[in-house]
């Protein structure tokens, strides 16, 4: 006998998923808000291929390298799926030989990370990225892209800290502390994760598995464990005489102090933490890095405590990260091009939406009419008349829907209902003076309690108008339901 088939396993790869329905809506909102905000500060839109010549990637990610997903050679080129969108995109301006650009870009990347889907980190995860490329005067394009994110966080109704440190900086207490050149990166990524690991365990690390001497490791940790405003932190390197004196670190101060002056001026000093202890892992750094996480959130029990309101939502960790790399399109052999700029992680965006929402999931239709009909024994399902209203408020940009069948009977059509905050009825008598009945469907129970509502009556000519104006007084067209 024939061996049976193995049973296909029915579900998506590992830190992949299936987006529908109302998870869906969400995801689209926060794109079309970041997308909108890229183009309000002049943003051009570009498109990369998924995939990237191998050698393209190599070498440009650090110990974060390890994480990218390599293809079989398919017709003579070994290719490796993206694992940023930045890359690509100096491979573009070095190939076009593109001197001055802002530009934006939404895709997925891939990861072949450890995924924690609750907490927003998958393999397969979308990417918004805004860059600006080009010569430009000392800081202006950074704090430009500081504001873009301000931005974009208060019209997704969301409270962020943008830390942000300097990689002169970071690079210059490094040396100053005695790190040997050849560990600056190791040890920069092992400072990275003072975000999620206590201090003895990051420098556990650095004298442990990366051979650096205890004292130096001390040293460090005088240096990066301290944060507090751009003004603030200025004061504290300037106040340590062997710091103020690196002239790395000099570079670094004088960047900071234009960048203090213009943040004021665009509303965004208070939003920003100085934070010595970030480090950004990728290699390709050069200037300012930064970091957006949500803002803490406390709420008031009933003995007059404080406690965190959002310790699920904040566990995602970073929501958008960025920095300055003027030297990542000179190593594709061309001139180089300053750089700088930010991507969103769209997925830890939505699971922290998704999470504020709670029991208000919103609807799962997004239907603003629903176009009915009724009548008695003679009635015939007025199938004609209701596909004619709902061209009508197609035509209007108006979101309808009408039951598929020929005669559908009241109460199904209640049922199908039932998300939708607006109801249009056709009856045959009203039909023949010109109008139909327009109501507002409730709280969504449907049944016998909306059937008794028979609604207004409203003519025709006016009905895209007067839908409108319902859809407005009940917020029906409210995507986001915060």
């Amino acid at each position: 006998m024939a061996s049976k088939e193995a049973k296909i396993s029915l579900k998506a790869p590992k830190g992949t998923r299936d987006w529908s329905g109302p998870d869906l809506l969400l995801r689209d909102h926060v794109f079309e808000t970041i997308s909108n905000a890229f183009k309000l500060h002049g943003g051009v839109p570009l498109d990369t291929p998924v995939f990237e010549l191998k050698e393209i990637l190599a070498g440009k990610y650090g110990e974060e390298g390890r994480l990218i997903y390599n293809l079989e050679d398919q017709g003579g080129e070994i290719c490796a799926l993206r694992y940023d969108l930045t890359v690509p995109f100096a491979r573009w301006l070095a190939m076009n030989n593109i001197q001055q650009i802002k530009r934006y870009q939404i895709a997925k990347v891939y990861r072949r990370d450890q995924p924690a889907i609750a907490r927003g980190r998958m393999r397969e995860f979308y990417q918004c990225d805004f860059d600006i490329a080009g010569t430009y005067d000392s800081m202006i394009p950074d704090a430009e892209i500081l504001r873009v994110v301000v931005e974009i966080f208060k019209a997704l109704d969301q409270e962020i800290v943008i830390k942000l440190n300097h990689r002169k900086i970071l690079d210059g207490m490094f040396a100053v502390a005695g790190v040997p050149a050849e560990k600056t990166r190791p040890i920069s990524s092992a400072v990275d994760k003072l975000d999620k690991e206590p201090w003895e365990t990051v420098k556990a690390e650095m004298v442990e598995q990366k051979g650096l001497a205890v004292e130096v490791a001390d040293k460090i940790g005088q240096f990066v464990l301290n944060r507090g405003t751009i003004d603030e932190m200025i004061t504290f390197i300037k106040s340590d005489e062997s710091l103020a004196a690196n002239d790395e670190i000099k570079a670094g101060l004088a960047d900071m102090e234009l960048l203090s002056s213009y943040s004021k001026e665009l509303d965004i000093f208070d939003t920003v933490s100085f934070d010595l202890s970030l480090a950004r892992g990728l290699d390709y750094y050069t200037g300012l890095i930064y970091e957006v996480i949500q803002k803490p959130q406390t709420a008031e029990n009933s003995d007059g405590t404080k406690s965190k309101k959002n310790q699920d939502a904040s566990a995602v960790g970073s929501i958008a990260a960025g920095g300055r790399y003027d030297n990542l399109v000179g190593m594709y052999g061309k001139k180089q091009i300053p750089c700088v700029g930010i991507s969103f992680g769209v997925d830890r965006i939505y699971t922290i939406m998704k999470a504020r929402q709670g029991d208000n999931q919103g609807r799962a239709r997004q239907v603003d009419v629903y176009v009915m009909a009724f009548g008695g024994k003679e009635f015939d399902g007025l199938l004609l008349q209701r596909m004619s209203v709902a061209r009508q408020l197609w035509e209007g940009g108006i979101r309808a829907e009408f039951s598929a069948k020929v005669k559908p009977r009241l109460p199904q059509q209640f049922k199908a209902a039932e998300d939708v905050p607006i109801g249009v009825i056709l009856g045959a008598d009203e039909l023949a003076e010109g109008k139909v009945r327009v109501k507002v469907l409730g709280t969504g129970k449907g049944g016998k309690e909306d059937e008794k509502d028979q609604g207004q009556l409203v003519p025709r000519d006016q009905l895209v108008e007067e839908v409108k104006k319902l859809l407005q007084a009940t917020n029906g067209t409210s995507l986001p339901i915060r």
